[in-house]
């Protein structure tokens, strides 16, 4: 298992991994500067630091991917593929075959997304739709990255999956306070992981989601009085 403790900020390192991979790793940073031209995938005041806040940031969530009930991450709102590309590079080597399905709207950016696919011999699929749309979609992982709030994001899994295990999200400084107005609605286990890249920021594992029924929800609010 990969352990993301020890990436760096001052080169691309990550641990236990070939020199080969590293290398693709730094390929797509560059394809991704150089697409960053004509279609908006990342912020150009980013692109400076774009192995810290994009592909260290990505690569860091290896820590809950790399797991043996783990084989189909689905990645929503993927834009340049960050984390989805980044986790596919890293899991390549993985036994079964680890699946990257991606969730991508806009047309130029769901083709760059099968550009890099293709080009790093990705298992993948890259679907150019809105996943509001979508319906009894099956996967291991949900994870999504700068996409949508955790609120909409628990939506979508109820209401567009029909099998998950797992969810993973990035939270920014006030991950602790978004997580206890969740728990108002929802029943949910979480593991929590302080981000490498962000200070103050976390990543998180939900699991076990449930939506609180309205007479949960009736019996809390009379325990407040």
């Amino acid at each position: 298992m990969i352990d993301s403790n020890i990436l760096k900020t001052d080169k691309l390192l990550v641990p236990n991994v070939s020199r080969e991979t590293l290398k693709e790793l730094q390929d797509y940073s560059k394809e991704i500067i150089l697409r960053n031209k004509s279609i908006n995938l990342i912020s150009k005041s980013s692109e400076k630091l774009i192995k810290t806040r994009h592909i260290e940031d990505s690569a860091q969530t290896i820590d809950f991917i790399d797991k043996k009930d783990i084989s189909i991450c689905t990645d929503l709102g993927s834009g340049a593929g960050l984390p989805g590309i980044v986790l596919g590079i890293l899991m390549k080597s993985k036994k079964p075959v680890f699946k990257l399905v991606f969730y991508e709207k806009s047309y130029h950016k769901s083709i760059f997304l099968k550009n890099m696919a293709k080009k790093f011999e990705l298992n993948s699929e890259i679907h150019q739709k809105d996943i509001f749309n979508e319906k009894n979609l099956i996967t291991d992982v949900i994870i999504s990255r700068a996409f949508k709030p955790l609120p909409i994001i628990f939506e979508i899994a109820q209401k567009n999956f029909k099998i998950f295990k797992y969810i993973i999200l990035f939270l920014g400084t006030s991950g602790k306070e978004i997580l206890k107005d969740a728990l108002k609605f929802w029943k949910f286990d979480y593991e929590e992981m302080k981000s490498v890249t962000n200070e103050g920021s976390m990543i998180i594992k939900i699991s076990n989601l449930k939506k609180k029924k309205f007479k949960d929800l009736n019996h809390e609010n009379k325990n407040l009085f």
